[in-house]
């Protein structure tokens, strides 16, 4: 015989177990022969609860072990609900979206014993189940799911009628607690757990690899700012009645989106209720011809290059003619500019002309630097491609110069604007929080000095230029005003009526190259004049006044300070307001 068979016995069970076993059995042959039958039962008894003894003793064992030593904790049903997607927070930490525990209802009418009675109590309890539903589960032959995303006080509610054949599951669900608010970028997720669109989609991995550890995915946004945006635009969109409208907020030297807000909006909590028109992200997924906005990249690459400093002057008394083409400008100054005017009066015939100067080469590669030939870089999935010149010419070098015959997104321009603005690198946007003084690594488009140049620029535009509904005392905002027409198929030409008008700011202009700074995009789409707006829909009368309310709402927040000492570092003579005109 083998040690195994010894250690175990022929039985198979441990040779104690075994002997036991057997001195219980000869114990209740004693008994029987003794003629004690109480023995016999007694013995018996207490057998039995030796055995159940064991039995529970082995359960609790292995419980014990798989809730100490086991994933069952953390991978069982309870654990999974509610935490299959990690929470979205704001960069301070404020809650954007979470995963919370709802109920789904079914019904097994083979249980049920009165089916009127089931009927009225569901209806009366849950205004929003559908009565077809319910009739069609009622009527079945089988247990069926009838209504999903039930709160637990639904749940309760139900639960206390006592009805047979009315039972729950848990269920997980996506809650995003300020409804409208910021939806675009925080975006949404089906009911499998998969990130649709926004933040959602675009760290959806990290979303649910973060699930069980507990942990927040924090976004770029503060939702002080995004805040502010969203009321400041909602007011210019109820004023003037745009059929879509953009703003957003980034920090130039990390490219950190602080805000963003694309109009109209939709309800991430009920996406299918709202069409694909609200649920487009404007910002990252619509392109436009941004008109002069795209003049503050035409003189930034003239001064780089050296074609043009802030006193060169450049005739404006006449149209420009370049081949089959005139250049007019909209509110014609009829004199010789220096390129600081040519700025501020948005010259499009100064700009044309600056820009032929450059020529097609140079221009071409600047706008490529610049990233406005392809998509803006950030992690939204939402990211349209530009629509560019197929051929750089000195037709398409003149309408580009000044925002024509190209489309990009308003991230792109925004992106494009920081290296202008923050010393002259590209760097990503991100809609992801970096950490306290991160450094980011960018692509060197022009030189510091340009960049504290159009800085001043921007500024004078705003002191005395078509910017100056956006001045805001003692924050030191610069910008330029922008109003694109649009292309009407239906005529084959641009449409007067019908006009893209934003404003793009940037604050402070003050302090060297890499001081905290700021920019502000305000677009809206096909805007009406007001009786605010003396007629006007453009740029400078539309978006300039909203980006300038949104800054001097913001500053407080991200720690500008108003100052005494803001004056611009170029001298220029502010235009008079009849040359200003129509503030494109």
């Amino acid at each position: 015989m083998s040690l195994g068979q010894q250690a175990f016995g022929r039985t198979g069970l441990p040779r104690w177990l075994t002997e036991r076993l057997w001195g219980l059995e000869h114990a209740f042959e004693r008994a029987r022969a003794s003629g004690r039958v109480e023995d016999d039962t007694r013995l018996r008894i207490f057998f039995v609860m030796v055995l159940f003894s064991l039995g529970f003793m082995t359960l609790a064992i292995g419980a014990t072990r798989a809730a100490l030593f086991s994933d069952a904790r953390a991978t069982g049903a309870g654990a999974y609900i509610g935490a299959s997607r990690a929470d979205l927070v704001d960069r301070n930490g404020m809650l954007l979206a979470a995963d919370l525990l709802h109920y789904g209802l079914y019904i097994d009418p083979r249980e049920i014993w009165d089916q009127a009675e089931t009927r009225r109590s569901l209806l009366a309890a849950l205004p929003n189940l559908e009565p077809e539903r319910l009739e069609r589960a009622l009527r079945g032959n089988r247990r069926i799911f009838v209504l999903g995303a039930m709160t637990p006080q639904e749940r309760n509610r139900v639960h206390d009628l006592g009805l047979p054949g009315v039972t729950f599951e848990p269920e997980q669900r996506r809650v995003y607690p300020l409804g409208p608010s910021a939806a675009h970028i925080i975006g949404f997720s089906d009911a499998g757990g998969e990130g649709l669109s926004g933040a959602e989609a675009a760290f959806n991995e990290d979303i649910r690899s973060l699930a069980r550890s507990g942990q927040s995915v924090p976004l770029s946004i503060d939702l002080r700012v995004q805040g502010a945006l969203e009321d400041e635009l909602w007011k210019a969109v109820s004023e003037f009645k745009p059929k879509g409208a953009v703003a957003l907020v980034t920090d130039v030297h990390t490219g950190e989106i602080l805000g963003l807000s694309s109009w109209p909006v939709f309800d991430p909590n009920k996406p299918g209720k709202a069409g694909v028109y609200a649920q487009t992200n404007r910002a990252a997924a619509t392109v436009y011809e941004m008109g002069s906005t795209f003049k503050g990249f035409t003189v930034a690459i003239g001064l780089d290059t050296g074609v043009a400093n802030p006193e060169t002057t450049f005739d404006a008394t006449q149209p420009f003619k370049l081949g089959y083409r005139t250049i007019h400008d909209y509110h014609a100054a009829r004199k010789v500019l220096t390129l600081v005017e040519v700025f501020q009066h948005s010259s499009n015939i100064g700009t044309a002309k600056l820009a032929v100067g450059i020529g097609p080469e140079r221009m071409g590669k600047y706008f490529d630097g610049l990233g406005l030939t392809r998509s803006a870089k950030v992690e939204l999935i939402e990211n349209a491609r530009p629509l560019t010149p197929k051929v750089w010419n000195e037709d398409a070098v003149a309408s580009t110069s000044f925002g024509h015959g190209i489309n990009v997104t308003p991230l792109a321009l925004a992106r494009a604007y920081g290296a202008v603005l923050n010393g002259g690198k590209l760097i990503p946007l991100t809609i992801r929080k970096l950490e306290p003084g991160a450094k980011v690594e960018g692509t060197r488009v022009m030189s510091e000095k340009t960049s504290l140049q159009m800085l001043s620029i921007m500024r004078a535009n705003v002191t005395g230029g078509s910017g100056t509904s956006a001045n805001i005392t003692g924050l030191s905002v610069g910008g330029k005003t922008g109003t694109g027409e649009k292309y009407d198929p239906a005529i084959r030409n641009y449409n007067h009526d019908k006009q893209v008008s934003s404003f793009a700011a940037v604050f402070p202009t003050t302090g060297d190259v890499n001081a905290k700074r700021y920019f502000v995009l305000v677009l809206l789409d096909e805007p009406h004049a007001s009786a605010n707006s003396a007629g006007y829909s453009t740029g400078g009368w539309v978006a300039a006044p909203a980006a300038g309310r949104v800054i001097e709402r913001i500053a407080p927040f991200l720690g500008v300070q108003r100052r005494n000492d803001v004056g611009q570092a170029i001298p220029v003579e502010p235009p008079k307001p009849e040359d200003v005109g129509d503030g494109r």
